[in-house]
């Protein structure tokens, strides 16, 4: 392979574009855009004013895939094409970068990871950007250092998904089970179901309550509010909508010898003299509040975001760095996703793994009764231009 990598984008609408600008800006030195995939005119009419001359455009994925002009693609299209559309990718040797949510339900993304391993020469990533951001990696090498002890209660509660209607309504598979699959789980939280999976494992048992179009003109849930228990006896809660006018971004975790809190991109550790258990069990003060020295942990301060995974799934093809996140964890944050719709379509508790052929048939009910609309273009994309330099 040559020093730049080949790069090709299947879907140029707004994640699609913001990756494309991100590339001919040079931000990611590794990879050459050399062509688009777009079922929609309009976007490739965009693409052929603002990409420059050199990229190549085409109205389907596997055209693109089959033209030999690239070594690598990302998917950036509505999540249910995200397996299908990845092992295509991997069939014919290509590089991918997946979107996130890795698909819409497990059974669909078990097959992609099976494919995965079928093809080890292809480097497969998720885009999990929030896995960049410096509180939340510092957060998890806390966590996991064992200092502190067992997680004891994990509490998250965001709430700052904020959408009017308007969101909804830019395309014919927004907010729906036959075009998007779910609501703010499947779109604005997976970053955060993955973040809250990846510092602290799965919980055993998930209790969900969602409404569905509570505050919106949608089919899916807009407001959700879960309760999980893990192995070891903790529990947890995931509170999350895109109802609330001004929300809040909040992430707690209790443990024996240490309070962790993310909250306005801050990491504030409150550290105990001694464990709790050690404290309850030798303390003669029936109200002591327990000895605690509470600041501010310094990180490195870096947050890439986006372009911080493409440049490390360039160094991971070309250098074989490590990934931010490989493709196949992609799995454990929709298993999380899974376990809430799957409780709230039944309304009771469910245990993980959970049974993958019975959401799958939960999932087809409402899909048979979605309210989509067939139009093949009828998206309207938010204006991500100003990321783009001015001559392309």
């Amino acid at each position: 392979m040559e020093n730049k990598i080949r790069l090709g984008i299947i879907g140029i609408g707004n994640m699609g574009s913001g990756h494309a600008c991100s590339v001919v800006d040079g931000k990611c030195p590794d990879f050459e855009l050399k062509a688009v995939a777009d079922i929609n005119p309009a976007r490739r009419e965009w693409a052929a004013e603002r990409l420059g001359k050199d990229v190549a455009f085409f109205d389907s994925a596997e055209a693109m895939l089959d033209s030999g002009l690239v070594d690598a693609c990302i998917i950036a299209v509505p999540h249910y094409d995200h397996p299908r559309l990845a092992i295509e990718c991997m069939k014919r040797s290509i590089h991918v970068m997946v979107e996130k949510p890795a698909g819409v339900y497990t059974k669909q993304v078990r097959e992609m990871n099976e494919m995965a391993d079928q093809h080890p020469e292809v480097v497969f990533g998720l885009m999990f950007n929030q896995r960049t951001n410096c509180v939340y990696r510092k957060m998890r090498e806390l966590v996991q250092s064992g200092k502190y002890g067992r997680i004891r209660r994990t509490n998250w509660i965001i709430t700052d998904w904020y959408r009017p209607q308007c969101y909804f309504d830019q395309g014919s598979w927004r907010a729906t089970w036959a075009g998007e699959g779910g609501g703010v789980l499947l779109n604005q939280s997976p970053h955060q179901l993955d973040l809250w999976q990846w510092i602290c494992g799965l919980p055993i048992k998930v209790q969900s309550h969602m409404k569905f179009g509570q505050w919106h003109d949608i089919e899916v849930e807009d407001d959700v509010t879960t309760y999980v228990e893990y192995e070891n006896g903790a529990t947890g809660v995931f509170v999350t909508t895109t109802g609330d006018a001004h929300g809040s971004n909040r992430f707690e975790i209790q443990m024996d010898k240490a309070k962790l809190l993310v909250e306005h991109n801050q990491l504030y550790l409150e550290e105990y003299s001694v464990s709790e258990p050690e404290w309850s069990a030798t303390c003669k003060e029936p109200f002591a509040s327990m000895p605690a020295e509470k600041h501010v942990v310094e990180t490195d301060g870096q947050n890439p975001q986006h372009v911080g995974v493409l440049n490390a799934w360039g160094g991971a093809i070309l250098r074989g760095e490590p990934l931010v996140a490989d493709g196949r964890e992609g799995i454990r944050g929709l298993t999380l996703s899974n376990a809430m719709h799957l409780s709230a379509f039944l309304g009771r508790e469910v245990t993980l793994p959970i049974d993958e052929d019975l959401y799958y048939e939960e999932l087809k009910k409402r899909i048979a009764v979605s309210r989509r609309k067939e139009t093949a273009a009828g998206s309207v994309v938010a204006d991500l231009s100003d990321t783009c330099a001015g001559t392309h």
